[in-house]
């Protein structure tokens, strides 16, 4: 099978990571699999192509207006490519009526000049095939694929053994991790979850070492942001002084697990929206391969969904401080969590599974 997505190149946001993990998975089944557009020089892993009539099947991979090429390009991929051979996965849930989540929208033309309406006829124009990465979609014409995995070949430190692990974690008192918790991933839609967070492990800061909020707009609220009145970017930064966090700017999509690594803890957030949706994202798998303990803040129900039972004790729900000091107590008991996490997705998630599910799919 040859096989075109079509998306917006970005090191720094989106599905990248995903992207270039489907590559290699697909030219290890005996498949060809490309990013459409000129060959980037920054894009190790990921070959792009522009002859569209080379492959098989398109399939678009849409978080914003800009993951849709501009013409002519977009005329040659729906000239060349028929409509029954083309599939568009909704990273965003914007194939549904227009929701609102606290702060969070699927749909607001003043950031994107569309409507909810242009969203459904355009994705409708591209393909009959519409793909959620949800395990519930609210369309009943809408197919359920979480698209993004878990590769176990990218485990930054695969340990043998709990014990072993939590070992290596409490070297020297954590002495041998630059940052005792990191969070990677852009201001939009997340303040609200990172802000309760922070507010929860207050009581034991004096515990925990170097923190870090590593991404776009975590230093302060962008202009735009403030001009359009969205609040998706909002922050505190009198808090984040008070707190002791420190603020990076964003990192390439290649660089992630190597510096979550350098960390004991790393949350996993998802916005608002996506906890209502069920929608998963990169860092819902990616986060397990880092060399760190993840923090599950999502739902308990996605939690036994996607990581299964043996996952809980990574999810502290609401005594995230209680969670944190027992981790630093007892680490073999929540690295024996991590590991089996790790063998559920790897058995249950992986992208040569997800790579056969898309198969199937396009296949029909």
């Amino acid at each position: 099978m040859k096989l075109l997505f079509v998306s917006e190149f970005t090191r720094f946001a989106r599905s990248t990571y995903a992207l270039r993990k489907y590559a290699e998975v697909g030219r290890a089944l005996g498949h060809e699999v490309a990013l459409f557009g000129e060959q980037q020089q920054d894009a190790p892993g990921i070959p792009f192509s522009v002859d569209v009539k080379r492959f098989d099947f398109a399939v678009f991979v849409v978080h914003i207006a800009a993951d849709f090429p501009d013409l002519p390009y977009l005329a040659r991929l729906l000239d060349g490519i028929p409509k029954d051979r083309r599939a568009v996965i909704d990273c965003g849930g914007k194939y549904n009526d227009t929701l609102r989540v606290e702060h969070d929208f699927n749909h607001l033309e003043k950031l994107d000049g569309h409507q909810g309406w242009e969203w459904v006829e355009g994705f409708e124009a591209i393909s009959d095939r519409i793909l959620q990465p949800t395990l519930n979609p609210l369309r009943p014409n809408v197919r359920p694929f979480l698209f993004y995995g878990f590769d176990p070949r990218s485990v930054a430190r695969p340990h043998a053994s709990a014990r072993e692990a939590a070992a290596a974690w409490a070297n020297q008192n954590g002495g041998s991790k630059e940052y005792d918790l990191v969070y990677v991933g852009n201001n939009w839609q997340r303040w609200t979850q990172v802000r309760r967070f922070l507010e929860q492990i207050a009581p034991i800061r004096g515990q925990l070492g170097r923190l870090a909020l590593v991404g776009w707009d975590w230093a302060k609220r962008p202009d735009w942001d403030v001009q359009l009145g969205l609040h998706g970017a909002d922050v505190d930064p009198e808090l984040l002084r008070s707190m002791q966090v420190e603020t990076r700017e964003a990192i390439p999509f290649d660089q992630v697990t190597a510096f979550t690594s350098n960390a004991r803890f790393t949350p996993v957030f998802h916005r608002p929206l996506f906890d209502h949706l069920g929608l998963v994202t990169n860092r819902t798998f990616e986060t397990f391969c880092a060399d760190t303990i993840p923090l599950l803040m999502l739902p308990e129900h996605m939690v036994d969904a996607i990581y299964g039972p043996d996952a809980r004790p990574l999810a502290p729900g609401e005594e995230v401080a209680a969670r944190v000091q027992d981790m630093l107590r007892r680490p073999e008991r929540y690295w024996d969590a991590v590991l089996k996490t790790r063998a559920h997705l790897a058995a249950h998630h992986s992208y040569e599974q997800r790579f056969r599910e898309l198969e199937q799919i396009l296949r029909g």
